[in-house]
């Protein structure tokens, strides 16, 4: 992969933070958007702006065109069978909470179990815990071992007749280990359960076929690949989708309204897409992804795994320093904490020297506080790093713990 030119693509890669060339390594939290995105959401309010499916002019039938336009490149991106199955949200948080507060309103109750991880964000904790306490169904939660990876023993005996849903996420922010989703849809469909994966880790990463995996749920953020902040998608299989009732009502999702007769409902997806969307965003998203697609995300990854694998060697001779999560398989994250330093301090001084890391829980508390933190320190990696970045990080992490000690 020529990184070279892949950085090209990315005009903040050119500022300085602190009279320091910007070494970006919190791309877990956001990645940088290249210049094509930033022409394209441009471009959109420059020579398309108006809303869509309802107009007959031209600027209204544009827009409608390269909205619906984006729903294909992101079934081709996850390999759905179809555009239906695709639905814009603001985010992954936003697509999970759509399936708890449909899905899970429509089918648990009292006795249900639904199964959740301790690798997963709050987003994929709390709707579970808010609905429990209303609907009465119990959470019960999949340990994970000394090295961050999930204990699939304990998943199987877990599992039970009662269990309604796995609700898990592919790749760990905090940590990034790499799930074997694949084999956990085929346990849960086993025990007639459905799986619900939470992707917003592994789509800027891993080539993912939601068909392959038997995935009944699946959602990512557009901001974590390359594309814009307040979009995001949940695929569905289309038969869930059809039997769900809406979550939110407004304009779009109806057929036909009245006061003397029930209100009907639009087709999927529309029927999830209450109101006026992020129009621009869901474009961008689209030219976002099919820049992945021209690098290539088997370029992309083995690109990372060379990063994360020189990052690790690099800090693991600083003396106090602990890794946290050392799966065999993981993604391009090196989460630590340091002996006798915070990793807030951590943070703002290595700012200062122009490199950009997450400090913090990651929202992801409890999993922390399974390895006995309250904090670490996060580097992770993108398609625009390079090794001379991490080298650079790797020093200036070890000037500042110099410092603080």
């Amino acid at each position: 992969m020529d990184v070279a030119r892949v950085r090209q693509d990315f005009p903040i890669l050119e500022r300085e933070v602190h009279g320091k060339p910007l070494v970006y390594l919190d791309n877990a939290a956001t990645s940088q958007t290249p210049l094509a995105v930033i022409e394209a959401f441009d471009d959109y309010y420059r020579r398309i702006n108006a809303n869509i499916h309802r107009g007959l002019h031209t600027l209204a039938d544009e827009a409608t065109a390269a909205y619906e336009g984006s729903r294909e490149i992101v079934r081709d991106f996850l390999n759905a069978a179809e555009t239906r199955e695709i639905i814009f949200t603001r985010g992954t948080t936003e697509a999970l909470n759509l399936v708890a507060q449909s899905w899970g309103r429509a089918n648990l109750g009292p006795g249900d179990e639904v199964l959740i991880s301790n690798l997963e964000h709050h987003s994929n904790i709390v709707p579970w815990q808010l609905l429990a306490a209303e609907r009465g169904f119990i959470i019960k939660v999949i340990p994970v071992d000394e090295r961050g990876v999930l204990d699939m023993d304990a998943y199987r005996d877990l599992l039970g007749e009662r269990t309604r849903l796995v609700a898990v996420n592919h790749v760990s922010n905090a940590l990034g280990t790499i799930n074997p989703v694949q084999e956990m849809a085929r346990l849960a469909h086993e025990h007639g359960a459905l799986i619900l994966i939470d992707g917003a880790q592994a789509a800027p990463h891993l080539e993912i076929d939601v068909q392959a995996i038997g995935a009944d749920f699946y959602a990512f953020s557009g901001h974590k690949v390359y594309g814009p902040t307040g979009v995001g998608v949940l695929y569905g299989r289309a038969d869930l989708l059809e039997a769900m009732p809406p979550w939110q009502g407004g304009g779009e999702m109806i057929a036909t309204v009245s006061f003397d007769v029930p209100t009907t409902f639009a087709a999927i997806p529309h029927k999830f897409e209450a109101g006026t969307p992020a129009v621009a965003e869901v474009i961008a998203l689209g030219c976002a992804i099919r820049w992945i697609h021209e690098i290539g995300l088997k370029h992309i990854s083995a690109w990372e795994e060379r990063l994360l694998e020189h990052a690790t060697e690099g800090v693991s001779n600083i003396e106090g320093l602990r890794i946290l999560g050392t799966s065999p398989d993981k993604a391009g994250v090196l989460s630590f904490v340091v002996e006798g330093a915070h990793s807030q301090d951590i943070g703002l001084l290595i700012d200062q020297l122009g490199v950009a890391i997450r400090t913090g829980h990651h929202c992801a508390q409890p999993l922390l506080h399974r390895f006995g933190v309250e904090a670490t320190c996060r580097a992770s990696f993108a398609a625009y790093n390079t090794p001379e970045e991490v080298d650079i990080f790797v020093e200036a992490l070890q000037r500042v713990i110099g410092m603080l000690r």
